[in-house]
């Protein structure tokens, strides 16, 4: 098992940046690929940034060039560089991550973090 805490959610204005972290804990080796969620009330989840297989990352159309996810793997620890925030990326974030190939390759990840809030205002 690998349990994943997230944190740096908060409100902020458009145009402001935030930094969230997922800390990963247990067996950390599983964590081979991890991920960015987010989620509004009433919608879908919707994948925002992966480091997936061979390390390769791959983002949402919405957040190319204003989102950088990265890994500190002597921290076991994935971040997400959010700046230029918008209204629209209002949302519940969550971590997740997977060891297994066909999941990570799929982007069907079965550990999940608790989430971290991020309003943004206009």
């Amino acid at each position: 098992q690998v349990q994943l805490v997230e944190s740096g959610g908060g409100s902020v204005q458009a145009g402001g940046s935030l930094r969230l972290s997922c800390a990963a804990s247990g067996h950390t080796y599983m964590s081979y690929c991890m991920g960015w969620f987010r989620q509004e009330p009433g919608k879908e989840r919707e994948r925002v940034a992966v480091n997936g297989l061979d390390n390769i990352v791959a983002y949402a159309d919405s957040v190319k060039g204003r989102f950088t996810i990265f890994k500190d793997n002597s921290k076991n620890t994935l971040y997400l560089e959010m700046r230029n925030l918008k209204p629209d990326d209002t949302a519940m974030y969550y971590c997740a991550a997977d060891y297994a190939f066909l999941r990570c390759r799929d982007y069907e990840f079965v550990f999940w973090g608790q989430g971290t809030q991020v309003t943004v205002s206009s």
